[in-house]
C-alpha cells in the first residue's frame, strides 16, 4: 500500500458529496433500525408466554448480543477494504477482499456457535439465573447459536455492498428478514407449541434466508469478474489483523457502557430503571449517527482507494458539519422534551423525574456525540484500526475515574445519576472527540491507494 499520494484529482462539487452521503446514509439508517426489531420482536412475542420466559429471553440475549456486538469488526474490517480497491477501480481485488471477510466470519461463527452450545450452561449460570429463568435462558441461548453463524456472514456481506457503495440493499434485506422473523416466531412459539426455543429457532432461519442472499450475491459478482470463491489465507490474515484493532476499540467502549450499568445499579431501581430508558434514548439517536459514519467508511475508503486525498478532506468537513448539527438539532429537540418523555416509557413519577435530568445532560452532550461519530467512521473508512483501537483503551482510562467518582463521593438520588450521565454524554464523549479530532487534523490516516 503506497505511502505518498498520486496526483489528486480535483475535488468534485459539494453538491455532489452531499448526494452521495444522503444516498449511502438514507438506506442505512433504516438497516440499523431493522436490526434491533429482531429482539423486540422476539421480546414481544415470548412476553406472552409468561414472566419466567421473558426474563430467560432477556438474559440469553445479553450474552448473545455481546458476543455479536465484538464482531461487528467482520463488517467494518471488510467494507474499507473493498471500497479502497472500487476507489483504484479494481473490481477483482475488492470482490476478493470481500470473499475473504465473508470465509472468516464463517470460521469464527462456527467456533463462536460451537462454543456457545457447549458453555450455554455456565455461561446463563455465571449471570445468576436459577430455576425456569435458568432453563429458558439456556434453552434460547442453544437455539440462537445456528443463527450466530449467519449473523456474522451478515456481517461481512453488509460490509461488502457497503465498501460496493450500495445500502439499499441491506436495507430490503434486513426488512424482509424482519417480516419473516415474526411469521417464523409466530408459527413455532404458537402454533408448534416451541415456546422460548421456536423464537430462537425462527430468528435462526431468518437469519440464514438473509445469510443466503449475501451469499449468493458476493458468488454471483465474484464469478462476473473471475474472482475465486476460494479463500486466500493472505487476504484473511490481512483482516484478521484489522479486525482484531478494531475489536479491541469496540471492547473499550462495551466495557464503558457496562461500567456504567455496574454504577447505577448501585444507587437503587429508581435509577436503574431510569438509567435504562435514557439509554435506549441514547441508542436510537445513536442509529442516525451511525448512518453517517457507515456513508463516512464506505465514501472515505473509495477516495483513498483512488488517492484522492482533496476529496476525501472535503467529504470529512461535510460530514462533520452534519453530524455536528444534527446532533445540536436533536439535543434541542430532547431537552425540549424532556420533561414529558418520562410519561411515554413509566407511570412511576419517580423515574419520570430522575429520567427528565438525565435527558437533559444527555441532550447536552448530542452535539459532541454526532462529531465523534463522524470521525469514527472516517477514521474506519481509511483503516486506521490502530489508532481507533488505542484512542479507545485511553478513552476509557479517561473516562472511569469520572465514572467511579460517584461511588466514592457518596453521592445518591437524582444527583447520582445526572453525574453519571454527565460523565458519560461529556465526559466521555469529549474524551473521544479529542483523540479523534487530533488524528483527524494530521495526514497520518490518509494512506493511499487500494
Amino acid at each position: 500500500m503506497p505511502d505518498s499520494p498520486a496526483a489528486a484529482v480535483p475535488a468534485v462539487k459539494p453538491a455532489s458529496h452531499a448526494r452521495d452521503i444522503l444516498r449511502l446514509a438514507v438506506p442505512a439508517f433504516g438497516a440499523l433500525i431493522a436490526e434491533p426489531l429482531f429482539l423486540l420482536a422476539d421480546s414481544a412475542i415470548v412476553g406472552h408466554l409468561g414472566v419466567a420466559q421473558l426474563a430467560g429471553v432477556g438474559l440469553a440475549s445479553a450474552v448473545l448480543h455481546t458476543a455479536v456486538g465484538l464482531m461487528v469488526f467482520l463488517a467494518y474490517s471488510t467494507t474499507p477494504a473493498v471500497a479502497r480497491a472500487v476507489g483504484d477501480g479494481q473490481f477483482g481485488k475488492a470482490l476478493a477482499a470481500g470473499r475473504d471477510g465473508v470465509w472468516l466470519a464463517l470460521l469464527l461463527g462456527i467456533v463462536l456457535a460451537v462454543a456457545g452450545f457447549l458453555a450455554a450452561e455456565p455461561l446463563v449460570g455465571l449471570m445468576g439465573a436459577g430455576g425456569d429463568v435458568r432453563s429458558f435462558a439456556v434453552d434460547y441461548l442453544r437455539w440462537s447459536m445456528p443463527g450466530l453463524v449467519a449473523m456474522l456472514l451478515i456481517f461481512a456481506g453488509t460490509g461488502v455492498l457497503r465498501g460496493l457503495q450500495d445500502t439499499r440493499t441491506p436495507l430490503v434485506v434486513a426488512t424482509a428478514g424482519f417480516s419473516l422473523n415474526v411469521v417464523l416466531n409466530l408459527v413455532l412459539v404458537y402454533g408448534l407449541g416451541w415456546s422460548v426455543a421456536g423464537s430462537a429457532a425462527g430468528t435462526s432461519i431468518a437469519q440464514w434466508a438473509m445469510a443466503a442472499v449475501y451469499l449468493v450475491m458476493v458468488q454471483r459478482n465474484a464469478r462476473r469478474h473471475g474472482v475465486s470463491l476460494l479463500p486466500d489465507w493472505r487476504g484473511i490474515r490481512a483482516l484478521t489483523k484489522v479486525g482484531s484493532w478494531l475489536m479491541l476499540r469496540t471492547l473499550s467502549l462495551r466495557i464503558a457502557i457496562l461500567a456504567t450499568v455496574l454504577v447505577v445499579t448501585g444507587q437503587g431501581a429508581v435509577n436503574l430503571a431510569a438509567h435504562q430508558l435514557a439509554m435506549t434514548v441514547f441508542t436510537f439517536l445513536a442509529f442516525a449517527l451511525d448512518a453517517l459514519a457507515i456513508a463516512a467508511q464506505a465514501l472515505i475508503g473509495k477516495e483513498l482507494g483512488a488517492s484522492n486525498p482533496e476529496n476525501a478532506r472535503l467529504l470529512t468537513r461535510t460530514m462533520i458539519r452534519w453530524g455536528t448539527g444534527f446532533g445540536v438539532v436533536t439535543g434541542a429537540l430532547l431537552a425540549a422534551a424532556a420533561p414529558f418523555a418520562g410519561a411515554l416509557f413509566t407511570s412511576d413519577p419517580g423515574v419520570q423525574s430522575v429520567l427528565t435530568l438525565a435527558l437533559w445532560a444527555l441532550a447536552a452532550g448530542q452535539p459532541i456525540a454526532g462529531y465523534v461519530f463522524v470521525l469514527d467512521g472516517v477514521l474506519i473508512g481509511a483503516g486506521d484500526a490502530k489508532y481507533l483501537a488505542v484512542a479507545g483503551v485511553v478513552n476509557l482510562a479517561a473516562y472511569l475515574p469520572l465514572l467511579l467518582a460517584v461511588p466514592l463521593a457518596g453521592t445518591a438520588g437524582a444527583a447520582a445519576l445526572v453525574w453519571v450521565w454527565a460523565a458519560f454524554s461529556l465526559g466521555y464523549m469529549l474524551a473521544r472527540a479529542v483523540t479523534l479530532g487530533l488524528r483527524a487534523r494530521t495526514d497520518r490516516w490518509m494512506v493511499l491507494g487500494s
